[in-house]
């Protein structure tokens, strides 16, 4: 395998805190907040605030969030569901009567109440020790003053312009505020964002409440009624966030958590359970060139298909759609399903019922203290919906593009519902030895859509299995299996050509359909993560590992 295929990924080692993200102007925030003092939570809402400006393709004060936080002083591990419902209005019966099958990409249609800043709110008042003028002024100083056009970020308004002028038309705010002078944008071109800035300072000086209320819920209600969103300034004021706790499973004696429905947490941890059930590769086969047994990534293919039926089928809003976690998280339902796997061929599973899609930020915080925080944050596919709010600055996300329009479908539209979402966060927690608890060992998670948690289960495979720090974990080559088009079963494999040779020959004689992208390609996620080694910073002799994807434009910062 050629050098140039084994780029390494960043790698920041510190010992009183550390920030992982996918740009490096978020990561750089989130470590002045730490070192300033600051509780993970604030600097994870510093980090996601910078993003917001500078990575408005994946994500934005107008999407939805998804936490884990690790208390220390608690010994006790929270999660956070900042994810918004739909409209109280919405009515999947009449967008049937208008001759719709499914939910729209763009436009009002799919725009749900964005939950993201309300989860800020509460995870703040709960254990943030800065102001809020500390925690977003650096978003404020990029959104105010600029920040340089990067490739990721004009190549993605070039991606998603003509979609927004077929749903919106061509004097869409969208063009006025991401595309303003009729032209791409050229590289470190400055981008101004003065709309952004001022709520930004309003979010500060009032609170992250201040978003759905008053005057504020008031302008984004004109501004999604002008775009036929029936989100209004109700919808927005009874938004509220919920507190609950992670889910997990253990692979190999290694305790993994996420967050349970309506997130996809549970879609990784049932991967990570049917995988248990076979005997992994030595621990050789892992490192930066992937894994170099077919079989192991034939498993995984495999497990993903029947993991991802099951999301098909059960995952909702658990407050509508009971959702059968236990049992889905159970050791039998494992057996059941490992047994379904032919280890001499691909299967065809049933046809997705879900779209396709992706447009996303992953970001962890480890403070002086001990402190972690796993957030992920969205707009969905892409600047979201498109629609752009000229007055607030806000754009908002298309997760109702989620919802399904199928009559008695687990996901399907209904009234304030939040809908299935593919983010998950992560944190992988290992026992310690002079105390016999269980202690947080590494915070990672990834961006990608449905990608999410196969990326999610091959990073900790590589942990766990192969033995591998965190930089080759979230570096090397990796796969997801997806549709070839919408509703089509989940077959192709979208794999780097970074493996070794006979893997991606191995593979297609099993049946795969490979697809090979590029060699460190944004289509296969972006993962980050945090190592708490020797217990981290609230051991003793504890260190930080901090790696962010070379996919990205993230860089880790650690002190």
């Amino acid at each position: 395998m050629p050098d140039s295929l084994l780029v390494p990924a960043p790698l920041a080692l510190g010992s009183h805190g550390a920030v992982v993200a996918p740009h490096h102007a978020a990561t750089a925030a989130g470590l002045d907040i730490l070192r300033r003092g600051g509780h993970a939570v604030d600097a994870a809402i510093a980090t996601n605030a910078v993003l917001a400006v500078v990575v408005p393709n994946g994500s934005g004060i107008g999407g939805d969030a998804f936490w884990l936080i690790w208390d220390e002083a608690a010994q006790q591990q929270l999660a956070l569901n900042g994810s918004g419902r739909s409209s109280r209005r919405a009515d999947a019966a009449d967008l049937r009567a208008r001759g719709l099958r499914t939910m729209p990409v763009r436009g009002g249609l799919p725009i749900t109440v964005p939950g993201a800043v309300r989860s800020w709110g509460d995870a703040h008042r709960r254990f943030g020790r800065m102001s809020r003028d500390e925690i977003l002024g650096a978003a404020i100083e990029l959104a105010r003053d600029g920040f340089p056009a990067w490739p990721e970020f004009i190549a993605a308004v070039e991606r998603v312009a003509p979609e927004v002028e077929a749903a919106l038309g061509p004097s869409a705010a969208f063009f006025g505020v991401y595309r303003p002078h009729g032209r791409a944008w050229r590289p470190s071109e400055r981008v101004r964002l003065p709309a952004l800035a001022s709520t930004l300072e309003r979010l500060a000086r009032d609170g992250f409440d201040a978003l759905y209320e008053g005057d504020l819920a008031a302008a984004q209600g004109r501004a999604l009624a002008a775009v036929g969103s029936s989100i209004d300034a109700r919808d927005l004021a009874d938004h509220r966030s919920t507190w609950t706790d992670p889910i997990a499973t253990t692979y190999r004696g290694v305790r993994v958590t996420s967050h349970g429905p309506n997130s996809s947490g549970l879609v990784a941890l049932e991967m990570l359970n049917v995988l248990e059930r076979f005997e992994p590769p030595p621990s050789s086969a892992f490192g930066p060139h992937g894994v170099a047994e077919t079989r192991w990534v034939h498993l995984g293919i495999e497990a993903a298909k029947l993991a991802m039926a099951d999301r098909d089928a059960y995952l909702a809003d658990p407050d509508r759609h009971p959702v059968p976690v236990e049992r889905l998280l159970s050791a039998d339902h494992a057996a059941a399903l490992a047994a379904r796997i032919d280890p001499r061929r691909a299967a065809r599973p049933a046809a997705s019922t879900n779209p396709p899609g992706g447009g996303t930020v992953y970001l962890a915080a480890v403070d002086g203290d001990g402190n972690a925080v796993s957030l992920i944050e969205s707009n969905w596919r892409g600047f979201g919906s498109g629609v752009v709010d000229p007055v607030t600055g806000i754009h908002y996300h298309n997760r109702g593009n989620y919802f399904s329009l199928e009559p008695g479908h687990p996901n399907e539209l209904e009234p304030a519902k939040r809908p299935l979402h593919t983010l998950l966060p992560g944190m992988l927690f290992r026992d310690d030895p002079a105390s016999g608890r269980a202690r947080p060992w590494v915070i990672a998670g990834s961006m990608g859509g449905d990608a999410q948690p196969q990326v999610h289960t091959q990073m900790v495979s590589a942990l766990v299995d192969g033995g591998v720090d965190v930089a080759v974990a979230v570096g090397a080559p990796r796969w997801f299996v997806e549709p070839a088009a919408m509703f089509d079963p989940p077959m192709d494999v979208r794999i780097e050509p970074r493996y070794a040779a006979h893997v991606l020959e191995e593979l297609e004689r099993l049946g795969h359909p490979v697809h090979q992208v590029g060699a460190f390609d944004g289509a296969v996620g972006h993962a980050h993560a945090i190592e708490l080694v020797d217990g981290g910073p609230a051991a003793p002799d504890g260190s930080l590992a901090a790696a962010t994807d070379p996919r990205s434009a993230g860089l880790p910062a650690a002190w």
